[in-house]
């Protein structure tokens, strides 16, 4: 009869263990509620005794929470239609308000991160999108965490993945790169040619003052020439070789006609022939 008695004792104990008894993960905290009034201190990883009927343990997950933001069609400010996506980083700070203050805080989380993603597309420029996303992730991360400080979620993290531009947007943008890259092209060309002008004049400024540096100049020239085996051989003649020949060339004096001498009867007599003057045979 006695060991009847301790044997339904030892079932009622371990069935009674086995209702009470919970285990807590490491990432996990365990909120009790008490004929469904939350107690107010938490269960920490390891066992949870619990009293059976009267107590119900739910479990908050503390990890961090990768959620990713459905892609948004919106219009920016410069009225330009994009379809933009993101994703954000949240965790659990307080599992009574988690579990207290909100239904589904991952659901509500999900919403409100779907509407901050809209306004900031309406709030910001094409350039600002695809440019300047370091600053519209710090706003879209305000906008998200302010309402979710009050359901016990942390804001870890938003980051924007991707902008979808329209085909047509995209080729004005590579016309645009393109004009951009070729103008650039222009600039430092023109630099250049601006660069060597200036190199060029102090140069010629330098074999004005030495003569002899053209003519140094003149045999290099001769010997780049010559160095690639031509069968033709292109020679340059100085300009300055040709204004010395000028300069010293005996110039050719050319006999001035004589004028014609009046005579007294008003006509004019032909002016006297030269030595050697052909004339005609009537």
């Amino acid at each position: 009869m006695v060991v009847e008695i301790l044997s339904a004792i030892a079932v009622a104990g371990g069935a009674w263990l086995a209702t009470s008894l919970r285990v807590v993960k490491q990432y996990e905290r365990g909120l009790v509620f008490r004929f469904g009034r939350v107690r107010p201190a938490i269960r920490q990883p390891g066992l949870a005794l619990l009293v059976p009927i009267a107590d119900r343990l739910q479990k908050v997950n503390m990890q961090i929470v990768t959620m990713p933001i459905p892609a948004q069609d919106g219009i920016t400010r410069d009225n330009v239609t994009v379809r933009v996506d993101a994703v954000v980083y949240f965790k659990v700070i307080d599992p009574v308000l988690a579990a207290v203050n909100v239904q589904d805080y991952r659901s509500a989380v999900g919403q409100v991160a779907q509407t901050s993603l809209r306004s900031i597309i309406g709030k910001s420029d094409l350039d600002d999108l695809l440019s300047n996303r370091e600053r519209l992730n710090e706003g879209l991360e305000l906008m998200i965490d302010s309402p979710a400080l009050d359901w016990g979620i942390h804001i870890d993290r938003v980051e924007i993945k991707d902008v979808a531009l329209p085909e047509s947007m995209k080729r004005s943008m590579s016309r645009q790169a393109e004009a951009e890259r070729e103008r650039r092209a222009r600039v430092i060309s023109a630099d250049g040619e601006l660069q060597a002008s200036h190199k060029l004049s102090q140069a010629a400024a330098t074999m004005a003052d030495t003569p002899a540096a053209l003519q140094l100049r003149l045999l290099e020239t001769v010997v780049q020439v010559s160095a690639e085996k031509n069968s033709t051989l292109v020679l340059p003649f100085p300009v300055e070789l040709l204004r010395f020949l000028d300069a010293n060339t005996p110039r050719r004096e050319t006999p001035s006609e004589e004028p014609e001498v009046s005579e007294g009867n008003g006509q004019v007599a032909p002016a006297p022939r030269e030595p050697g003057d052909v004339g005609q045979v009537s």
